[in-house]
């Protein structure tokens, strides 16, 4: 792989930084238009045509808000939080690969920002980390509905990380599989880097059928848990209980106002579009599509960053979908569901593809 210049990375990471403030903005009308579809409603469509500058309006809107601070609010703690629960959001995207590389005025141009041999543990360690932001904002506003919504954050955090971990172990045992080497004897080790991940679906089998990973006698059990676990991750519904409007008003975000408060909901969508792009990326082939890798040169990339954005879009539809459907669950029945029925699921099944990886190592 041929080096970056600077100015191509600074380039890089600013447009995919805007990339992703751009797409969680618009990811919260594409929410409201399909919800009010599905509910038999109009949705926003007077800001723009057909409602397109809604999340411009709403922007202005909570930029000139006032912004009210409890009295007896911990007011250093109370501004970082939300600053907290934002920033390993916007990170995360840093090393998911979106499309083919290409040249840019001779330049080469991955678009992974950082290829890390551990990318999928530094994306687990700065999921784990937003929920930081979420706990001290609910117990920094000295409020009893705030602090009961960031220990249900602390709480749901940590029942579901086990079983997302376990889930996300899965690919790269599966990517070992594919490692290995043609002689039984000789075993790679695969890799923790989300490229090498996606490197490893390419191809076809009997000509059409992808070599994606949920195409594997356990990817698809472990493609399931990984969806139910990142929901609960990012604390959608039916798993939104850190903000559960009938029990705790507004749950940790209660007391915040203005671009604070935008703020915790910025990092929520974010991480609901990174989670889906993971989900592409360990489960789908990434940006890869049958009959995409002949396509060379530069339009080769851009049909790849294409399908990436469909596939994303697709997951996205999927959680609004979700949303849509089920009711939010009980606290109790959260916990119950995660310790004793996703976890001990999740185990099996990273277990069913170590016994996979060794018995069937040469069929790949």
């Amino acid at each position: 792989m041929t080096d970056r210049s600077l100015w191509v990375m600074i380039v890089h990471a600013v447009v995919l930084a805007l990339a992703a403030l751009t797409g969680f903005a618009y990811l919260t009308l594409m929410e409201r238009k399909v919800l009010a579809r599905m509910q038999h409603r109009v949705g926003p469509n007077k800001a723009g045509p057909r409602g397109i500058l809604q999340p411009l309006a709403d922007a202005v809107k909570l930029m000139f808000k006032e912004d009210i601070m409890p009295s007896d609010a911990d007011k250093t703690v109370y501004t970082l939080a939300p600053i907290l629960a934002t920033l390993p959001a916007v990170v995360i995207f840093a090393v998911i690969p979106l499309g083919k590389p290409f040249t840019f005025f001779g330049e080469y141009v991955p678009m992974a920002l950082a290829d890390l041999n551990i990318g999928l543990l530094y994306l687990l360690a700065v999921t784990s980390i937003g929920v930081y932001g979420i706990t001290l904002g609910g117990w920094a506003s000295n409020n009893k509905y705030s602090m009961l919504g960031g220990v249900r954050s602390a709480a749901q955090m940590v029942s579901y990380e086990l079983a997302f971990g376990l889930a996300v172990l899965v690919p790269v045992m599966l990517t070992a599989w594919r490692a290995i080497d043609p002689d039984p004897t000789k075993y790679g080790l695969g890799s923790l880097s989300l490229v090498d991940i996606t490197n490893a679906q390419a191809g076809t089998y009997l000509g059409f059928i992808p070599k994606w990973f949920i195409f594997t006698p356990t990817g698809w059990l472990a493609f399931g848990l990984f969806l139910i676990a990142a929901t609960a991750e990012v604390t959608r519904a039916p798993f939104d209980l850190v903000e559960a409007e009938q029990e705790l008003v507004g749950g940790y975000a209660t007391e915040y106002s203005s671009m604070k408060f935008a703020l915790f909901f910025m990092a929520e969508y974010m991480k609901l579009i990174a989670m889906s792009a993971l989900a592409a990326v360990l489960f789908l082939g990434g940006w890869r599509f049958p009959g995409l890798e002949n396509i060379a040169g530069n339009w080769g990339a851009l049909i790849s960053v294409g399908v990436m954005i469909a596939k994303i879009l697709f997951f996205l539809f999927l959680s609004i979908w979700v949303r849509a459907t089920l009711p939010r669950i009980r606290y109790d029945t959260l916990m119950n569901f995660g310790w004793k029925k996703l976890l001990p699921i999740s185990l099996a099944t990273m277990a069913a593809t170590a016994v996979f990886v060794v018995l069937w190592a040469p069929l790949k």
